[in-house]
């Protein structure tokens, strides 16, 4: 799955052959489609669990939509929290891998551990910890990714990893449905496969994933000026011998303008994104769906993200990253007000799907490489961890407080307060992000 960019020019060094001008290196470096196996498969695993979890915390154990939320919101906060030390741990051990592979072990560990879980405190306990894996290695990934990418493929990198990433998100659900409909026991059965799966993801990791122990200058000089002075500084007095990364360097690269307005857009930004989950129960709700066709929800989402996924990263890359992501929140937007206000079509789940899987290919690559485009190739894990963790913590929030919106309110009040917040984080996120840099800060 090479993707050859004919508009660029040849890369330095390249290889000529007789009569046909210079060999192109491929777009997409190798490490780039090994981490997407890897995340293709791992995902198939997570997305069999998540796609029954709110239908069996809800309808099995007969959760509140609060108490969903808050489960949910930890869910996701858990990884929130523990990306920054994934992030600090890779580029400190100078060995992304090493860290990637820890947080897909810990995960790989908690999914056998739910056929046990059957009240809602170990089941806490379990998706806590398989959370802790996720927060581990999505900093050491997504860095691996990018110092493996010229600058300027940065978006189409990111969108052919998501797009693998997103397969797997397609067939976990899929599995999960079929699962359910073929066996008795279908919770527990669910859970055993998603287990099996998950190892053989760790295995792949090993044996094709190449250490990403040597960052190698992958942004312009004129980038890397602009970064911390203190680990700026430090790289500079020792090239053969790197200093140790320190705590205070990666809180350094805050002072980075366009890290940390990247960083406060996707807090933003976020605090107004409700979780898939709920997106999904709304839609149920709206629509009549029955129970036995929930699994089958996020198909929908992923189908259009794993369509999309590649065309939106290069066109970020072309047009900017700004537009891009500012974009994919006008489409979440659109699809909350069909939610909230369009009538009962036939096709309106297919339409809310849609828009919400265009949101995912538009934003979920998107950042990451314009967070690329910022940081040192040395603090690249944690600058991503940093931004990382300001979007999902945000998100825990928006979870906690949808979850008591739709309590106390109901469903429409509460998706409509959403709805608005998200039209002026947006409108916000505009104007930090305006177009005064250049197009890669995104």
């Amino acid at each position: 799955m090479y993707l050859a960019d004919r508009s660029a020019p040849a890369p330095e060094g390249a290889k000529t052959a007789p009569d046909r001008g210079p060999v192109r290196a491929p777009a997409v470096a190798s490490t780039v489609l090994a981490l997407g196996a890897v995340s293709m498969i791992t995902d198939i695993s997570s997305e069999m669990v998540t796609a029954v979890l709110p239908l069996y915390l809800i309808a099995g154990l007969g959760l509140s939509p609060l108490g969903f939320g808050a489960l949910d919101g930890v869910y996701n906060g858990v990884s929130a929290l523990v990306q920054l030390t994934g992030g600090h741990l890779a580029d400190r051990v100078r060995n992304h891998k090493l860290i990637a592979g820890i947080g897909y072990g810990l995960s790989a560990l908690c999914k056998p551990l739910l056929l046990f879980a059957h009240s809602l405190g170990p089941i806490s306990v379990v998706l806590t910890l398989e959370r802790t894996g996720k927060g581990l290695r999505t900093a050491p990934r997504d860095a691996l990714i990018s110092l493996s990418t010229p600058p300027e493929l940065q978006g189409r990198a990111f969108g052919v990893h998501r797009a693998m990433d997103t397969t797997g998100a397609l067939l976990g659900p899929l599995a999960a449905f079929l699962i359910l409909s073929l066996t008795v026991d279908g919770y527990d059965a669910v859970f055993g496969v998603s287990a099996c799966v998950a190892v053989l993801g760790v295995v792949v990791l090993m044996l094709f994933v190449p250490s990403g122990g040597d960052p190698g200058p992958t942004l312009p000089a004129a980038s890397v000026k602009a970064a911390s002075a203190k680990a700026t500084a430090a790289t500079a007095r020792d090239v053969d011998r790197p200093a140790p990364v320190r705590l205070r360097d990666a809180l350094g690269l805050l002072r980075l303008p366009r890290l940390r307005n990247l960083a406060i857009c996707a807090v933003l930004l976020g605090l107004t994104t409700v979780s898939d989950a709920f997106v999904y129960l709304l839609l149920q709700r709206r629509t009549g769906i029955g129970d036995q066709w929930f699994p089958l929800m996020p198909l929908g989402t992923a189908a259009v993200f794993l369509l999309l996924a590649v065309p939106a990263g290069a066109l970020a890359d072309r047009i900017g990253r700004r537009t891009v992501f500012l974009t994919g929140h006008a489409l979440l937007l659109a699809g909350y007000a069909l939610l909230l206000w369009a009538p009962a079509w036939p096709a309106l789940p297919f339409l809310v799907l849609a828009l919400h899987g265009m949101f995912y290919a538009a934003t979920d690559g998107v950042l990451p490489a314009a967070v690329a485009a910022t940081v040192p190739g040395e603090l690249r894990a944690t600058g991503m961890a940093l931004v990382g963790t300001g979007q999902a913590l945000a998100r825990f929030g928006c979870s906690l407080a949808f979850g008591a919106a739709w309590t106390l309110w109901g469903t429409g009040p509460a998706l409509a307060a959403a709805a608005a917040g998200l039209l002026c984080c947006a409108a916000v996120a505009g104007f930090v992000l305006r177009p005064s840099a250049p197009q890669d800060t995104g």
